[in-house]
């Protein structure tokens, strides 16, 4: 597993760093939109795209390989300020499931004194995070950062919770810029225990990695790109390996 060393350019400071695992089955404009979109809103110094090696509830696995997931990102990112690589969810020797939370955990470990470690994620991943492992300890170990996703409901963040959590509004007014609005609450938990949470709730980014591959398929590369979906460096990345055919 790698670690923030795996992050270029670590410097000694105290960051405010994101990690924002997935699949990247490819690295698409969606996640650079949500990532700047996180970054402006909580002043963060890095994002950490980090590739998942063997994703334990998609039990088909990833389409493209690791190495090329990998390769996109890097190409996703490149030149952007603040974006960098982590291989803090890569695969493991003995092909094991990565878990999240053991990410975090290693990241957590490696950072300067007083940094502080969040989890970028969308609305979709969200959605799903009571099934992850030992899902209630996330946002105690990194504060979440959820990302709204056209068609997915969030009026009621506690039914999305993991069993055992509540969660409260802080009262205050949100944060607004030219074209992101943030929302802050608290997570608790059974031990009393609280942990910030963050929501953006004003993203309509309607780009999914599925429906891009399904395109691809079934489509010519060109299109795809006219529909400014991905990056032009993972769309001619795609077209060199033949991918998702």
């Amino acid at each position: 597993m790698g670690s923030i060393s795996n992050a270029e350019g670590r410097q000694s400071h105290r960051y405010r760093v994101a990690f924002f695992g997935g699949s990247f089955d490819p690295p698409h404009l969606g996640h650079l939109a949500v990532a700047r979109a996180a970054q402006s809103a909580l002043a963060l110094d890095k994002i950490l795209f980090a590739p998942v090696g063997v994703q334990p509830l998609k039990q088909l696995g990833s389409t493209a390989g690791f190495a090329h997931r990998l390769a996109m990102t890097r190409l996703a990112i490149a030149g952007k300020p603040g974006f960098e690589i982590s291989l803090a969810d890569a695969p493991k020797p003995a092909g094991e499931p990565n878990y999240t939370l053991d990410a975090l955990l290693a990241l957590r470990a490696e950072l300067p004194p007083g940094s502080v470690l969040f989890c970028l994620m969308g609305a979709d991943s969200f959605a799903l995070l009571r099934h992850w492992h030992r899902a209630a300890e996330i946002p105690f170990i990194a504060p979440l950062i959820v990302a709204s996703r056209p068609g997915e409901d969030l009026d009621n963040l506690a039914a999305w919770l993991p069993s055992g959590l509540s969660i409260e509004a802080v009262a205050e007014p949100d944060k607004t810029g030219p074209d992101i609005a943030l929302r802050r609450y608290l997570v608790h938990n059974p031990a009393g225990e609280s942990a910030a949470f963050y929501l953006l709730p004003g993203l309509e980014i309607e780009i999914s990695a599925s429906e891009i591959r399904d395109q691809i398929r079934n489509r010519d590369r060109i299109e795809i790109q006219e529909r400014e979906l991905l990056p032009a460096p993972v769309s001619g990345y795609i077209h060199a390996h033949d991918l998702y055919r």
